[in-house]
Order: structure tokens, then C-alpha cells, then sequence
């Protein structure tokens, strides 16, 4: 495999920030390294899924390339997601070559969503690279139900891999979907059990993108239920801490941790949006709840300078929308069309 970092090196000096239409400054890029996925979780996939032609993503080259022209432009913060992004063959060589922007300075932090499936075998080589921290997808701690919310998935391979990463430095925070009738009663488990190993909690809303053989009104919690549950044993008290992303953090004074609620239905986090996304095929979203999109890999493509791949970016950005408008309802067709696994989560 050709080196990747030989070219395109974003500097941290004098970077033109990238504004939306709104005054809203993106920095904080999540690219999507494929829409593979070695789960099958029912909220986010259909069990039979059909997934993109290989020839059809973009190579580990173009993905490194791209990142560096966002970075050129401003993103501070990156975060590799899929599908499970550790399923990319070579997938470490990405991570390797884009960790050069982290040792410039031009961006502050490189990070990762995982599934935890694949971290026994990448913890190490990811801290070795610079990531300092993941968010590790996790709805459940009972073993059969793990198998049945991930259809395909085993616990014990996904707390071999949060080990690995606690022996590897990596600081985690465990990502759980609030699901109806499945998790609801497991919340404070899982709350207690997190701050116990000294990992943060974020919760998030189910969300109505692409469709599944669930109906998503059985599927769906809100979290202002959830966190009034909480408060009636727990003293949550709201903190200013952020990471990058929507969640809104309190901590909670009994156990000493962190837990964050990630609201897209019941109080959206619009406002604050510093974020877009890229999917493996270099389709660049400008909000994860609307359709409207930018091909980014024909300017990639078409010459090897990124005059053309940086046009085509400020373009898209003035169309940056000012938020979603999430529905779920009885029989309601998705909000969005296409699947979590192909945006990026």
C-alpha cells in the first residue's frame, strides 16, 4: 500500500474556519470508513441488510485526503465511525497516517466509535496512534439480551475489548440506545456499572433513520422519562462538560460520574450543530435528520489537487440547514431514508 502521509499535511496556522448559513462554526468531522458491521442491532440495521458494492467506497487514500482537506479548513476534532470501523481491512493505517495532524497541532483529537467487538485486537495500536479516547456502543449487560438487541453479537468478546482499551490508556465512554420495554429498567445498572470501571454514560434517543423490521414507536423511550427516573433516587447536577458532540452532561453526586443525554426527539440540540458527516462513499451530510446532501468524491476524483474537493465543500456548507425534524409514529415512515450504518453514528 502506497504512504498516505507523504502528502496533504494540514498546518494549524491560519486555518479558514467553515461557517454555516447560521453563524455556526464546523469543526468536528465524523467519517464513516464503512457501512459494514459484524452486529446486526435491531434500532440501527435490518437483519438481511444489502450493503455497498466495495468498488464503491472510497480507498483508505481518499479517506485520509479528505480528512486532511476538512482539517485544512478547520475540523479540530475527527472521529472514525462506520458500520464498525475496526471491520475496514487496514483500517490502522488510516488511523496511523491521519495521527501526523495530531502531532502538528492542526487537529486537536482523533477518536473512534466502536461496537467493542474488534478491541482486543486494535486497543494498543490505537492508543500507540494517538487516540486517547472511544465511545463504545453498549445497551446492555445482560448477555442474552445482548444477543438479541445485537442479533449477532457476544458479550464476552466486547468486555475482553473494553479491557484491552483500560490496559491500553484509552478512555471510554459507553454509548447506550434508551429502548422501550428492553433497557428502560437497566439503566441504572448500567449507570453504576460505567462510573464503577470509571467510564462515562451517554444516553441516546432511538431515531428514525432507514427502515427496520421493528415498528420504532415500540422502540422508542424519551429521556426526559429516563433521566426524571433517575432523579428520583440520584442528585443529577448539570455541569458544563462537553466532548464535541450534543450530549448534554449533569454528573451524578452518588456515584461521582458523568452521564450524558442525547436528545434528537424530544429536545433537539440544533443550535450548538458544529458537526457534518461523511460517509464511505465521500457523501457529505450536512445534518444527520435531512436528505439533502454533497458528492464530495467526484471533486476528489477528478484532479489530484483539492481546489475543486475544497470548492465543493464551501458550497455545501452554505447549505447547512439549521436543524432536524425527527417524527416517530405509529406506522410513520422513516425520517431518513437511509440506515445509521451508512451516515456514520
Amino acid at each position: 500500500m502506497t504512504d498516505i502521509s507523504a502528502q496533504h499535511i494540514a498546518s494549524p496556522e491560519a486555518k479558514p474556519a467553515m461557517i454555516d448559513p447560521f453563524g455556526r462554526m464546523v469543526s468536528y468531522l465524523r467519517v464513516s470508513v464503512t457501512d459494514r458491521c459484524d452486529f446486526r442491532c435491531t434500532y440501527c440495521m435490518a437483519e438481511d441488510m444489502t450493503f455497498l458494492p466495495k468498488k464503491d467506497l472510497l480507498t483508505l487514500e481518499e479517506l485520509d485526503r479528505l480528512c486532511s482537506a476538512f482539517i485544512a479548513k478547520g475540523v479540530r476534532k475527527l472521529r472514525l465511525t462506520g458500520g464498525e470501523p475496526l471491520v475496514r481491512r487496514n483500517i490502522m493505517h488510516l488511523v496511523r497516517s491521519l495521527s501526523r495532524h495530531l502531532e502538528n497541532g492542526a487537529l486537536e483529537e482523533l477518536t473512534l466509535t466502536t461496537n467493542g467487538s474488534q478491541l482486543s485486537r486494535f486497543a494498543h495500536e490505537l492508543a500507540d496512534a494517538g487516540v486517547k479516547r472511544i465511545n463504545v456502543s453498549l445497551d446492555t449487560l445482560d448477555e442474552a439480551k445482548f444477543a438479541e438487541i445485537t442479533r449477532w453479537g457476544r458479550l464476552s468478546q466486547v468486555m475482553a475489548g473494553l479491557e484491552a482499551a483500560e490496559k491500553a490508556g484509552l478512555k471510554i465512554k459507553i454509548n447506550a440506545v434508551a429502548l422501550k420495554d428492553f433497557n428502560e429498567h437497566e439503566i441504572e445498572t448500567l449507570m453504576t456499572w460505567a462510573h464503577g470501571r470509571g467510564y462515562d454514560l451517554t444516553l441516546i434517543e432511538t431515531m428514525p433513520l432507514g427502515e427496520i423490521s421493528e415498528d420504532r414507536t415500540d422502540q422508542y423511550l424519551p429521556l426526559s422519562l429516563v433521566r426524571q427516573r433517575l432523579e428520583e433516587k440520584y442528585s443529577l447536577e448539570p455541569i458544563p462538560y462537553k466532548t464535541g458532540g450534543p450530549a448534554r452532561y449533569v454528573e451524578v453526586s452518588e456515584t461521582g460520574g458523568r452521564i450524558g443525554f442525547i436528545t434528537p426527539m424530544t429536545h433537539n440540540f440544533c443550535e450548538s450543530c458544529n458537526r457534518v458527516r461523511i460517509t464511505c462513499t465521500g457523501t457529505l451530510f450536512m445534518c444527520l435528520g435531512q436528505e439533502d446532501a454533497a458528492d464530495l468524491r467526484a471533486p476528489l476524483r477528478a484532479s489530484e489537487g483539492d481546489e475543486l474537493l475544497s470548492q465543493a465543500i464551501d458550497e455545501a456548507i452554505t447549505r447547512k440547514p439549521k436543524g432536524h425534524d425527527f417524527v416517530i409514529g405509529r406506522n410513520s415512515a422513516p425520517s431518513v431514508s437511509r440506515h445509521m450504518s451508512t451516515t456514520g453514528g
